[in-house]
């Protein structure tokens, strides 16, 4: 059962009335359906976060409007990252079984054998989008890379589809490992002067035998 989250039809949409609401602590929204005409609503700015912080942001929210219910999905939503309040929100009413397109976040999981090798991991890609009922989006999609060596790397094909299918190119790199850079550090330890080290006392235990 998804998060209900409360909201109100607003009317006057100029400035002032905006401002209020935002000073009243509410978010001004507009919820849409494919086959409906949006309608501005408004949310508790307290109650939009802690739902969206419970539910994930792809999860399926039942808006309570003036007492009757709609499914929703969050599509977008504006930030002012300086005072950190959202300004406004959109929400898509989703029927359960068709599908819709969401962006989902790639969770690393597990320690690559490859870095414990001195390899460097990389992750060039942090989301996919993928395509799937409104209940089967997951919260992430978490990648197994304890496997993963020095010079290998993991694509899009290399990940198990649950409920869900996946649009993106399945050759885009996930995570790779890149080789120690050891040539580097070998050549500046060279070409230090000969002469006491500064640090004699860790010098003389690294050499000990």
């Amino acid at each position: 059962m998804g998060a209900v989250l409360k909201a109100t039809e607003r009317t006057g949409s100029n400035g002032s009335n905006l401002r209020r609401l935002r000073q009243e602590g509410n978010i001004p929204a507009v919820v849409y359906g494919r086959n409906s005409e949006s309608k501005p609503i408004y949310i508790n700015s307290i109650e939009f976060l802690k739902t969206i912080r419970e539910n994930g942001k792809n999860g399926v929210i039942s808006l309570d409007v003036g007492g009757s219910q709609h499914d929703v999905m969050l599509t977008d939503y504006q930030q002012d990252h300086i005072k950190n309040e959202v300004l406004h929100a959109d929400f898509l009413t989703v029927d359960k079984s068709s599908k819709v397109n969401a962006s989902v976040r790639i969770n690393l999981v597990g320690d690559a054998a490859g870095v414990k090798d001195g390899g460097v991991m990389q992750q060039p890609v942090h989301e996919v989008n993928i395509t799937s009922t409104p209940g089967s989006i997951p919260p992430s999609i978490d990648v197994d890379v304890t496997k993963l060596q020095v010079g290998e790397n993991l694509t899009i094909a290399d990940i198990k589809t649950g409920n869900y299918e996946i649009n993106d190119d399945e050759n885009t790199v996930l995570v790779s490992i890149l080789p120690p850079k050891q040539e580097e550090e070998i050549n500046s330890g060279e070409e230090q002067e000969p002469g006491q080290p500064e640090n004699e006392e860790g010098r003389e235990t690294e050499a000990s035998e």
